[in-house]
């Protein structure tokens, strides 16, 4: 039980340690951050919207191709 509860305390420390280190490093302020942050999600979203209405227009264009009568000599 000695041994567990000095790994938890040792957790505890690296913890609070690591944190307080990580605020005062940081290169910017909370509020900059989430900003930063927000404008990467709100840019990744558009471009993933864009990609799958490309896809989808790729994809409808190939069942389009599929769909249509066999031209030349093939068999029917």
């Amino acid at each position: 039980m000695n041994r567990f509860l000095s790994f938890l305390v040792g957790i505890i420390l690296g913890a609070l340690v690591g944190s307080t280190i990580a605020i005062l490093l940081a290169p910017l302020s909370g509020e900059e951050l989430r900003t930063q942050m927000r404008d990467r999600a709100i840019t990744m979203r558009d471009e993933v919207k864009e990609a799958a209405v490309a896809r989808r227009a790729e994809l409808e264009q190939q069942l389009a191709t599929l769909r249509s009568p066999q031209q030349g000599g093939g068999a029917q």
